[in-house]
């Protein structure tokens, strides 16, 4: 599985010393149950198997390592993430971890567009400020 690598490499879920802290853009949902989540150096909701948060998983935190830039609707990707040389393999083949992956993400962010386009903007003002994005090769927004 894809995402496997993900519990043990936890890159994400981390900031290194020397950098600010990472504010996780929320929803407007989100921010009504989860307040907010700010990474100091790891994450509290970072548990042993990986995220403690199940289900209620800020979609930023599920489109990683992944960026949707909302005027172009162009997808990028976090270059220092280790999962992506496979990522963008597995994008080629329809049931393959990473296309289900993108197809779901594809799919909120449609959603979000109709209903809360101030977390897309903000959550890619954040993506690009705090990490090296590299584009997605070939994927942009698939219309729903």
């Amino acid at each position: 599985m894809l995402f496997d690598h993900c519990a043990q490499c936890r890159r994400c879920c981390h900031v290194d010393a020397g950098f600010p802290p990472l504010e996780i853009t929320l929803t407007a949902k989100e921010r009504g149950s989860l307040g907010s989540v700010c990474i100091q150096t790891q994450c509290e909701h970072l548990g042993v198997a990986g995220c403690t948060l199940g289900d209620t998983k800020p979609l930023s935190c599920k489109l990683y390592p992944l960026a949707f830039e909302p005027k172009t609707e162009v997808f990028y990707y976090d270059s220092e993430c280790p999962l992506m040389p496979q990522y963008q393999l597995e994008l080629q083949q329809p049931d393959s971890d990473a296309s289900t992956h993108f197809a779901a993400m594809n799919a909120e962010l449609q959603a979000l567009k109709k209903s809360d386009r101030k977390f897309l903007t903000a959550n890619y003002r954040v993506d690009s400020d705090y990490f090296d994005l590299l584009p997605l090769q070939t994927k942009t927004m698939l219309k729903g």
